[in-house]
C-alpha cells in the first residue's frame, strides 16, 4: 500500500512539474531575447507569445502546452499498467476506481503548474491550451466538444479570452452529456472555474468594452489576455 500511494503521490508531482515547464517563455526568451512576463499581458500562455513573435510561434507553444497535459494523464496510464504488473496496487483497491480520480489529481497539477510554474517564480498562463490536452487525453470527445466552442466563439468575437471562459464553462456541461466518470465532471467544474478566475481581469475589459481583439497591434494589447 506504501509503494502504491508513493507512486501516487510522484505522479502528481510529476504532473506539475510538466504543467510547470515554461514553454511560451522559453520560445521567446530564445527567439526575441526578451521576457514574455514583461510584454503585453505578462502571461506566457499561447495567446501572447502569439502577439509577440506571431502565428507560427503562437502555434507551436500552444501545440507543446496541450501536450503537456496529454504528457499528465499518459502518464497516469503509464503508472497503473506498470503498478498492475508488478502488484503493486494492493488486492483490497479497485483499480478502474482510483484510475479517474488519480487523473484528475494529475490533471489539476498539471494546470496549476502551468498557471504557477515553479521554474518562474509561480507565474505562468492562464492553463487554457494545457486544459485542452488533458481533456483530450481524459475523453477525446469532450476535449474536441470543447474545442469546438472556443473555435466557435472566437471566430465570432475575435475575443480570445471570451473563447476561453466559453469552453471552461462548456466542459461540465459536455462531462454531464457524454456520461463522464464523476471525478472527470468534478475535473469539469474545478478546472473550468480555474481557468475562469485566471480570467477575472478580462471579464471585466469584456464588460467595459475594451478587452483586445485578434488582429490589433500588440502596443494596443498592454495588459490584455494571453
Amino acid at each position: 500500500m506504501a509503494i502504491w500511494l508513493t507512486l501516487c503521490g510522484v505522479i502528481v508531482f510529476v504532473a506539475y512539474l510538466l504543467g510547470s515547464f515554461p514553454t511560451g517563455y522559453i520560445a521567446v526568451k530564445q527567439l526575441k531575447g526578451i521576457d514574455i512576463r514583461e510584454v503585453g499581458s505578462g502571461s506566457t500562455g499561447a495567446t501572447n507569445v502569439l502577439r509577440t513573435l506571431g502565428k507560427r510561434a503562437g502555434a507551436f507553444v500552444l501545440v507543446l502546452d496541450s501536450l503537456k497535459g496529454v504528457l499528465a494523464i499518459t502518464l497516469v496510464y503509464l503508472l497503473f499498467n506498470f503498478a498492475i504488473s508488478q502488484n503493486f496496487i494492493p488486492p483490497t483497491i479497485d483499480a478502474k476506481t482510483w484510475q479517474p480520480w488519480l487523473i484528475t489529481l494529475a490533471g489539476l497539477a498539471a494546470i496549476l503548474g502551468h498557471s504557477k510554474s515553479i521554474f518562474l517564480g509561480f507565474t505562468g498562463g492562464k492553463s487554457v491550451a494545457i486544459s485542452l490536452g488533458i481533456l483530450l487525453a481524459m475523453n477525446w470527445q469532450v476535449g474536441l466538444a470543447t474545442a469546438s466552442v472556443f473555435a466557435v466563439v472566437v471566430a465570432i468575437s475575435r475575443i480570445v479570452s471570451l473563447s476561453s471562459i466559453a469552453g471552461a464553462m462548456a466542459v461540465s456541461i459536455f462531462m454531464l452529456l457524454l456520461h463522464q466518470p464523476l471525478p472527470y465532471v468534478l475535473f469539469g467544474i474545478a478546472g473550468g472555474l480555474y481557468v475562469i478566475f485566471r480570467h477575472r481581469s478580462n471579464i471585466e475589459r469584456i464588460i467595459a468594452g475594451t478587452e483586445a481583439k485578434l488582429g490589433q497591434n500588440l502596443a494596443k494589447e498592454i495588459d490584455q489576455t494571453a
